[in-house]
């Protein structure tokens, strides 16, 4: 490893030193850390951009960042000795140190298309080809129990419970009632038909944030014509609160987009633990995405995902009749609810339980009797053994998980 910077770039698809690049470019320079060798890597790199796309070649992070400064003190340094044709050619190629923003969603219109040319559109959206991989060696099944009432049932034990995994029984080995910290991202509905309901929706959301624990972090993305993150990852309550104000209705709704968002945002929590809350008033009417795609992205994330609906007494279109139905079945195969309302009086008490509901939640935990390594979907069904003379109880958990391909 080269002294000065310790990392490798990444070129052409391969990982290279520093002194690998420069040899490339078939330019002797000095050691690293003298002009010549900032001419030569960013050179190169000039000529690489040439070829077609840059890939991000530093990876994020406190490492790249120091990288980097460390460059602008060499070129602060060098900047009067370099040839000026160089001087254009980083001007030009400057979008490789670039992160990429929310926006990205939205670089072109929903295409009715094969898998290959989606992914053309964005390589992200792969939900038909290889699924995200996850270590199973033990899998984790959150669990919620309600009565007739809808009221959140406690205290039952592990032999109240029974796993099944593609219709074979397995063995709990952990169990939990615990209240574990939690990662939670808000998907806040901000398009124009929420005018009329938008206070009650910001109230429904600091309520909710009541029932939270200081170690609990937070997220907020809102949505009209294309979803926004408000606000990254923070455990600061009063952060998001402040940010709500400034949420304005108008435009349509990209519902589905803002799944989207929120879980590949889930990609950089911090715990094992997490939801999303999705407060909207209607279908989807403006996603480039669609339902089938969000549904297996869903699928392949372990993300539970709750709903509060808010619709009014009648439809005026068929996406807003469908509405409660994408919600619904979206939240189900997560192990999460969707909640429907028509009085926007009700948000607050409903968000507020959904809280309690996060947090007190049983974790049954089993190691597969048939741990394969084919990629496939794996069908979870959790079965409850109630103590006598309860009434009839209802479960939540996820549907089920993909097993890891290699």
């Amino acid at each position: 490893m080269t002294r000065g910077f310790g990392l490798q770039l990444q070129t052409g698809g391969k990982l290279s030193t520093p002194e690998t690049i420069v040899r490339r470019a078939k330019i002797v320079v000095p050691r690293l850390g003298t002009c010549g060798t900032i001419t030569a890597i960013e050179a190169f790199m000039a000529r690489q951009s040439g070829r077609g796309p840059v890939r991000p070649w530093i990876r994020t992070g406190d490492f790249s960042e120091r990288f980097t400064k460390g460059l602008r003190r060499e070129w602060r340094a060098c900047a009067g000795r370099l040839p000026s044709f160089l001087v254009i050619i980083l001007a030009l190629t400057s979008g490789v140190w670039g992160q990429v923003s929310v926006d990205d969603v939205h670089v072109a219109p929903r295409v009715q298309a094969s898998n290959s040319k989606m992914e053309a559109i964005d390589p992200s959206l792969k939900t038909h080809t290889k699924p995200m991989k996850v270590d199973v060696s033990m899998v984790l099944v959150p669990v919620t129990i309600t009565d007739p009432m809808n009221r959140l049932v406690t205290g039952l034990d592990k032999e109240n419970f029974q796993v099944f995994e593609n219709k074979e029984a397995q063995e709990v080995r952990t169990f939990s009632s615990e209240d574990a910290p939690v990662s939670i991202g808000v998907i806040f509905d901000m398009s124009g038909s929420m005018s009329s309901k938008i206070e009650r929706a910001r109230e429904a959301v600091i309520e909710f944030f009541k029932t939270a624990n200081p170690q609990d972090e937070f997220f907020l993305i809102a949505f009209a014509d294309k979803p926004e993150e408000v606000s990254d990852f923070t455990s600061s309550v009063e952060d998001i609160q402040g940010k709500l104000v400034y949420t304005v209705p108008k435009g349509r709704t990209a519902l589905l987009d803002a799944i989207y968002l929120g879980i590949s945002k889930m990609r950089q929590a911090k715990y094992t633990k997490k939801a999303l809350l999705i407060i909207s008033d209607g279908g989807d009417n403006h996603s480039r995405y669609t339902e089938g795609e969000i549904k297996s992205m869903v699928k392949e994330a372990d993300v539970m995902i709750y709903a509060i609906g808010i619709y009014d007494h009648y439809f005026p279109t068929e996406e807003e009749r469908l509405g409660p139905a994408l919600l619904g079945e979206i939240t189900e195969l997560t192990g999460g609810r969707a909640f429907t309302i028509d009085n926007p009086n009700d948000l607050g008490d409903v968000a507020t339980k959904i809280g309690i509901e996060l947090r007190n939640q049983y974790v049954l935990g089993y190691r597969p009797k048939n741990p394969g390594h084919d990629g496939k979907w794996r069908k979870i069904k959790v079965k409850l053994i109630p103590p006598k003379g309860l009434p009839p109880l209802r479960v939540y958990a996820k549907t089920g998980y993909y097993a890891p391909s290699e």
